[in-house]
């Protein structure tokens, strides 16, 4: 019986990820209100050249294909257990988000402020949870490219949040800032109280 190989491994969690999302999406409200296409643009771009870091082998170039770790099996799997972890998260976030969710940063019609699951912990445990499940994945790679990724993957998903959080501040006025002020942005204990409110939330 063959071993599966590195990536192998890695895009297991990520195949579960993208059949829930594919699935879910077809029951969505309506959009209401949506951010603009430049903005969007934007941060599909940043995502896409951080997955491509991820799982591409055409960014193999200098420093970004040196590794930062062994190469050792027992990393491996710890590294696929920390992304089955972050896409667990996700997917238990996407479930208690609804028929809210969107892949944009949008409003729904009947638009609703979900508190129950993690969201009562984080305000966007869906980024949180993909980038839990791409720290695992850049584990299994071993290489830096996989660093600049989570770094890339940072960035785009917290300049988006912002965005979201911008739209349901105006939506629900001092009923976000309530929730906010109890709970993370990403992380529960990285919650950066006083931050700028700028985007929705996911």
């Amino acid at each position: 019986m063959t071993m599966p190989t590195t990536m192998q491994i890695a895009l297991y969690p990520w195949y579960v990820f993208a059949a829930v999302w594919l699935v879910s999406a077809l029951w969505v409200k309506r959009t209401k209100v949506r951010e603009r296409s430049f903005d969007r643009l934007i941060t599909m771009v940043v995502v896409i050249v951080a997955y491509e870091l991820l799982f591409s082998g055409w960014l193999r170039i200098g420093i970004l294909r040196q590794r930062f770790v062994p190469e050792e099996n027992s990393l491996r799997w710890t590294g696929f257990a920390i992304s089955c972890v972050g896409v667990s998260i996700a997917v238990w976030a996407r479930c208690c988000l609804g028929a809210n969710w969107s892949a944009r940063v949008t409003l729904k019609e009947g638009h609703q402020l979900i508190r129950s699951g993690p969201y009562r912990f984080v305000r966007h445990p869906i980024y949180t949870g993909m980038l839990v499940a791409a720290c695992g994945t850049a584990l299994i790679v071993g290489e830096w490219r996989g660093l600049l990724a989570i770094v890339l993957l940072v960035a785009a998903h917290s300049r988006k949040a912002l965005r979201e959080e911008a739209l349901l501040a105006k939506e629900f006025g001092e009923e976000y800032l309530n929730y906010r002020r109890t709970t993370g942005f990403l992380f529960p204990l990285f919650g950066l109280p006083g931050m700028d409110i700028r985007g929705n939330r996911s």
